[in-house]
């Protein structure tokens, strides 16, 4: 790590807000196939499931919304341990729920704090990083969601076998650990550097820096360098632009905010989190019939899930953004294509008495359809996990990158929300037929990919204004940006 070390630790410590959201989705994926639960809160139905699954989405899209006022005017920081504490509280009121509205509440309020983690965290993430592993730090937050998974999966493997309400009501108190971790770490991290340059805190921003860079050198040249960098950036945004979310719908701005919006909704119409809440009756209607089956079914896709992430933290920064997310999104439209094929052609649909779906797949075809959920999270983990975070964490400008941002990850949520309510439904009424509908978003992804997003891999922020200026064919503009290289090569390219 070397000189980046400082950049790494920072990085992965906010990371921790990741953990929060994948940490619920591991939870609840298993909560649902819990007889106590379900006697518990008088066996919600399909549609009862979705409200529940989906209620802290739609926290998780207010949240976001509200995160860009909060990070620009209270800090990056500042915000992420809000966040938290709020986090916390919905936490203590889900573990402590007494009927189904007590619980769809404390689910609400973890969502708000979970919505303004994933808006800050990537951004505060992307400030703090130079340009060369900006991607791979960003991407700690989606290592940091497979975590959560793994960890909320095989805790509720181990509580699944306690034949009380404490099987639920343990894992989900045990979500606020990294909450309380995250709060107190937070003390003890630095603000982001580029916000410090735009509330004029200068002296603070060279600190900063130096401790991010250069081993705390206040006098290191490179250090000096990128802070007048910042400095003249924010100085020409000060000068044309004006903060309000009204510009967000401006040229050229527009573009940028289309993008992150465009990417944030494509990565829930992947339907990982239809795969991750839902696995375990999915695993159930490919065969595996008992509880205990679907359930380590589910642990091993988390640790398939963890793993596969780590090639893209890794080489992220090399692969570039556009090859990564095509190629993710033809093999995990392949694997849904395939998975749609051998479902629709052999199964043999049955509603049992409890309102769950069999479909008496053969044995071949069921151990196809396990083998192609877990090669779509592999081709997830890869591409669309980390790649969906990274993207408009770093095209925005300075002056309103926690706006645009918010805006993006709102979308995010808001997508998931409507995914997580309606899939339980179209699981049972459709089938396969969902995997078709995903297939055909993912192949059409490819195109939109390559049609409209520009490369972005290896640029400081303060480049993506180079990068967006031109025109909006990202495929045709290719040649433009490669005389911006050249010129950058001989020292007589304006930034």
């Amino acid at each position: 790590m070397g000189k980046n070390s400082q950049a790494y630790f920072v990085g992965g410590i906010s990371a921790l807000g990741g953990l929060l959201f994948g940490y619920d989705i591991g939870v609840m994926s298993s909560i649902l196939e819990m007889d106590q639960w379900k006697e518990y809160f008088n066996h919600p139905g399909s549609t009862g499931v979705g409200v529940i699954t989906s209620i802290l989405t739609a926290g998780c899209f207010v949240g976001s919304l509200c995160a860009g006022y909060l990070a620009d005017k209270l800090s990056r920081k500042r915000t992420i341990m809000g966040a938290s504490l709020i986090f916390i509280l919905g936490a203590v009121i889900q573990c402590a729920s007494q009927n189904r509205g007590m619980l769809i509440t404390g689910r609400f309020i973890a969502g708000l704090g979970v919505g303004t983690l994933s808006m800050v965290v990537p951004v505060y993430q992307s400030e703090v990083a130079p340009a060369s592993i900006r991607g791979r730090l960003v991407s700690l937050q989606q290592w940091s969601i497979t975590w959560g998974i793994l960890i909320a999966f095989w805790i509720d493997y181990g509580c699944h076998f306690i034949k009380s309400n404490a099987s639920w009501r343990v894992p989900i108190a045990i979500q606020m650990v990294p909450a309380v971790i995250l709060f107190v770490a937070m003390f003890f991290i630095p603000y982001s550097p580029r916000w410090l340059v735009d509330h004029d805190r200068f002296d603070e921003a060279r600190t900063c820096l130096a401790r991010l860079r250069a081993g705390g050198d206040e006098n290191d040249p490179a250090v000096a360098e990128e802070l007048e960098e910042i400095k003249e950036a924010v100085r020409i945004e000060r000068e044309t632009a004006v903060r309000s979310y009204a510009e967000l719908a401006k040229y050229p701005i527009r573009r940028r905010v289309i993008l992150g919006v465009v990417i944030q909704a494509l990565q829930q119409l992947t339907g990982i989190n239809v795969i991750m809440y839902f696995a375990p009756s999915i695993f159930k209607q490919s065969g595996l019939s008992s509880d205990n089956a679907s359930l380590l079914a589910q642990g091993i896709n988390g640790v398939i899930n963890m793993l596969a992430t780590i090639p893209a933290i890794l080489w992220i920064d090399r692969w570039g953004r556009r090859k990564t997310l095509m190629i993710g999104s033809l093999m995990c439209g392949a694997t849904y294509f395939v998975q749609a094929v051998a479902t629709g052609a052999t199964q043999n649909k049955e509603t049992l008495s409890d309102g769950s779906v069999d479909l008496h797949l053969p044995k071949g075809v069921s151990y196809l359809v396990i083998a192609m959920v877990y090669l779509f999270v592999i081709s997830f983990a890869a591409s669309w996990g980390p790649c969906g975070w990274i993207y408009p964490a770093e095209i925005f400008p300075m002056h309103i990158r926690s706006r645009a941002s918010s805006i993006a990850t709102a979308s995010n949520w808001l997508f998931n929300f409507i995914v997580g309510l309606v899939a339980p439904i179209l699981i049972k009424k459709i089938t396969w037929g969902l995997d078709l509908i995903f297939a055909i978003i993912m192949f059409l992804a490819i195109f939109i990919i390559y049609i409209f997003f520009p490369e972005t891999k290896n640029r400081s922020l303060e480049e993506m204004e180079v990068i967006f200026t031109g025109s909006i064919w990202a495929h045709k503009d290719a040649a433009r940006i490669a005389q911006y290289d050249s010129e950058k090569k001989t020292g007589h390219a304006d930034v």
